[in-house]
């Protein structure tokens, strides 16, 4: 039902319902500490999950350096009393290698002895030492390439094979991790963080030199491919060439016969 209130027409259900509206209740002390409370866990809980979110990263990091970086490689070879045993590593420009090896002989009642020899990729000799039990060299590479330390026992031993042990180390693993912590006195936490920078830097320098590797293998595979469109069309316009010399000849020859 609709009443015309100065020429308005209105409605009074609509009219009563507005008249009466439960009005906003005021906020109290208490409802303002709980919502400051409120308010104060969600940043603590956001600031738990950002720290929660480094720690994870940090993590990831020190697992994908461990899994990434230069690690030392202990090997063992058996040497047969003729003959000669290699072990080569491709490493790139600028890297620390250090490395220890030992005889270990079963045969107490003969002493044998033992020949290294350790070459560059160009034929360099970094190391060379013979009639030898122990020893160790080190050195720092100014050629990127396959190094190669070859082992061999001396003199006419018959006593059967030679048991050696080559701890070979190269980058980060090479360096010695007591006598910086000595030096620059750091222990703990910091000394893991500084291996875990040593082993960050080594992987970029690794990534670095795979780029650089990478480049150089698709300039010699791009060099290739020109090639071998080079040769293709000279090989189809020789063909081309050939089919139609023997067409000529051919036509020739019908021509003399007088079949055409």
């Amino acid at each position: 039902m609709l009443v015309k209130n100065h020429g308005i027409e209105t409605d009074p259900k609509c009219d009563v319902l507005h008249r009466y509206r439960r009005p906003s209740l005021p906020v109290f002390p208490r409802q303002l500490k709980l919502q400051k409370e409120r308010e104060t866990s969600l940043k603590r809980e956001k600031g738990y999950g950002e720290e929660s979110y480094l720690v994870a990263l940090l993590l990831f990091l020190c697992f994908f350096s461990a899994g990434l970086s230069p690690t030392a490689q202990a090997i063992w070879l058996t040497l047969p009393s003729s003959g000669t045993k290699c072990v080569s590593e491709e490493i790139q420009n600028n890297v620390v290698v250090l490395a220890d090896y030992v005889l270990v002989s079963d045969d107490h009642s003969h002493h044998p002895a033992i020949s290294v020899k350790v070459t560059s990729p160009y034929g360099n000799i970094l190391h060379h030492k013979e009639n030898t039990t122990h020893g160790q060299f080190a050195f720092t590479t100014h050629e990127a390439g396959n190094y190669l330390a070859c082992l061999w026992v001396d003199g006419h031993y018959q006593g059967g094979d030679v048991n050696v042990n080559l701890d070979w180390r190269t980058g980060i693993a090479a360096k010695d991790w007591e006598s910086v912590a000595r030096k620059e006195k750091i222990e703990g936490v910091e000394l893991e963080l500084r291996k875990l920078e040593g082993a960050v830097e080594a992987i970029h320098e690794n990534l670095i030199y795979l780029k650089s590797r990478e480049a150089e293998m698709r300039t010699v595979s791009e060099r290739t491919n020109a090639r071998v469109a080079w040769f293709s069309i000279m090989s189809l316009g020789i063909c081309i060439a050939v089919s139609a010399l023997q067409i000529w000849h051919l036509k020739r020859f019908f021509q003399k016969k007088k079949l055409i």
